[in-house]
């Protein structure tokens, strides 16, 4: 924990001294093991020396104690657990009230479930520990089908194929949006004009210098952003901050892919991270005096290290859908229930990323009121506080990135029924599963082009299915659940905008494979 003394001036009748200095001390963020190492690599990354990293403030680098995830005193160490884990954090402070009363971490845990008895001595030795010292003359048993396969393809670059869906919230009108089907007209068409959409999206390649600064490598860049509707009761267009934040998005790519090409040595040639991305093209929209606010997630896919790098503010998202083995899958979720010989399918939802929510139906935002706030409970999120993470991709994983108009409306686990039927009908994916298809790609015959000219498919289902479910009224859908869960009646789905980037990684560009 990060602490700063706070010394002030008192009177104390019981002398004769005029007053006194007390000093207290106040907790004022957390900084973490994982913390340093990201920082000092961020710094290094920078060009910046080691002395300079061992004198930059600790204030600029700590989690501010208003953003720490806490526990309270009287919660089970089975609730911290849970936390810790779903969190991906290793220190968890515990406070009552404004106090601090102290850290669990994962050693706490460790030492909670096995005392020393367990872990020491020589019975603990003789039974976990003794068999399991040296390997002497040991021969490796031979690696699975999925695995040598993803093993022999780890060096070679992924490419992914992208398609784009956009429909407005369905009581959309040019100047406002119906609250139901009656304000809005019976008579009326649902509204299908992208343009009046508050959503807003781009997606763009460019050339830049990879992490090392020596190469030059093409990425691609792609992002979602939910316009927040209570800003027209303010006379302000809620797409007007989605959007011109998409297009600053798009200039900041363009000028660090030209600086590229007159001078590939210059710093703003390389990698531009997605929170990185996120800050320059807010301080863009700001300095253009853009009034309003938006929920945004911006993703990074580096074909060479098969990485997708992200940073999330407030309820938009990103779930990755891979074919696993149920027998190796490891920490990845899996059907342990239903038989094997039963089961539909291997696919699985492999990663879903985090969502930062206020409250109910409140999603922390981007935004500009025309003035800064300077408010620890505002609603507004910088790119600094953003939620960034890094997902290993496999190739022919589907990758969806959406607004909340399709995860309000849609399960994931529904979302992975779409993507497998989508799969199914493009023979992506036949009744031999994963084996099949691993055979197809050995023999060359990847299905690029075709998986090129469906993708728009996929992203066109999972929007019309959102929207089919948002009208609804009988429906439980993720979001009526949730407001139940907040003790809020609600029944149907939820009438929103809705903006799908779908996204299937193969192993050869299109126009590399033979027809």
């Amino acid at each position: 924990m990060v602490v700063d003394r706070v010394e002030s001036e008192s009177n104390d009748p019981s002398t004769n001294v005029g007053s006194i200095e007390k000093t207290s001390q106040k907790c004022v963020g957390l900084l973490t093991s994982r913390d340093l190492l990201r920082i000092i690599a961020a710094a290094f990354k920078d060009g910046k020396s080691a002395e300079e990293i061992l004198s930059m403030p600790v204030t600029a680098q700590m989690t501010p104690i208003n953003q720490v995830i806490y526990a309270r005193p009287n919660e089970t160490i089975g609730m911290c657990r849970a936390i810790m884990g779903k969190l991906g954090i290793k220190c968890l402070p515990i406070l009552s009230g404004s106090r601090v009363e102290g850290i669990l971490t994962t050693r706490d845990l460790s030492d909670f479930y096995f005392d020393a008895a367990d872990k020491g001595g020589k019975k603990h030795y003789l039974a976990n520990v003794s068999g399991r010292i040296g390997l002497t003359g040991a021969s490796m048993a031979e690696a699975p089908m999925f695995l040598t396969g993803h093993l022999a393809l780890q060096h070679d670059p992924l490419y992914l194929n992208v398609g784009v869906a956009e429909y407005p919230h369905p009581y959309k009108f040019e100047n406002g949006v119906g609250g139901n089907r009656r304000d809005y007209g019976f008579e009326q068409e649902l509204s299908s004009d992208p343009a009046m959409s508050e959503d807003a999206y781009f997606i763009k390649e460019v050339e830049l210098l990879d992490e090392s600064g020596e190469n030059m490598q093409k990425l691609l860049y792609m992002a979602v952003a939910d316009g927040v509707g209570s800003w027209r009761e303010y006379g302000v267009d809620p797409r007007n901050f989605s959007h011109r934040l998409m297009e600053e998005c798009e200039n900041v790519l363009d000028e660090a892919s030209t600086q590229c090409q007159l001078n590939n040595s210059e710093k703003s040639c390389r990698m531009v991270s997605p929170a990185e991305l996120l800050a320059k093209s807010y301080e863009k929209t700001k300095a253009a005096n853009i009034i309003g606010s938006s929920t945004v997630c911006v993703g990074l896919f580096d074909s060479i290290h098969h990485q997708l790098h992200f940073s999330n503010i407030g309820d938009s998202g990103i779930i990755v859908l891979r074919h696993i083995d149920s027998d190796v899958a490891g920490a990845l979720r899996r059907d342990k229930t239903t038989p094997r010989v039963e089961r539909k399918s291997d696919l699985r939802v492999a990663f879903v990323s985090q969502q930062q929510l206020k409250s109910f139906n409140h999603p922390f935002q981007m935004g500009w009121t025309g003035e800064e706030i300077d408010d620890p409970n505002s609603s507004f999120k910088s790119a600094a506080e953003s939620c960034t993470s890094s997902v290993h991709i496999l190739r022919g994983d589907i990758i969806i990135m959406a607004t909340d108009g399709l995860f309000d409306n849609v399960d994931v686990e529904d979302i992975a029924s779409i993507a497998l039927e989508w799969e199914q009908e493009n023979h992506f994916i036949d009744d031999k599963g994963r084996t099949g298809r691993n055979k197809r790609w050995a023999s060359g015959n990847s299905l690029t082009n075709l998986s090129a000219e469906a993708i728009p498919t996929l992203a066109d289902t999972l929007c019309k299915k959102a929207r089919e479910n948002s009208l609804d009224s009988s429906l439980d859908s993720p979001f009526a659940l949730l407001a139940k869960d907040n003790d809020i009646m609600w029944s149907g789905g939820m009438p929103d905008d809705c903006t799908v980037i779908a996204m299937h990684v193969v192993g050869q560009p299109p126009s590399a494979e033979s027809s």
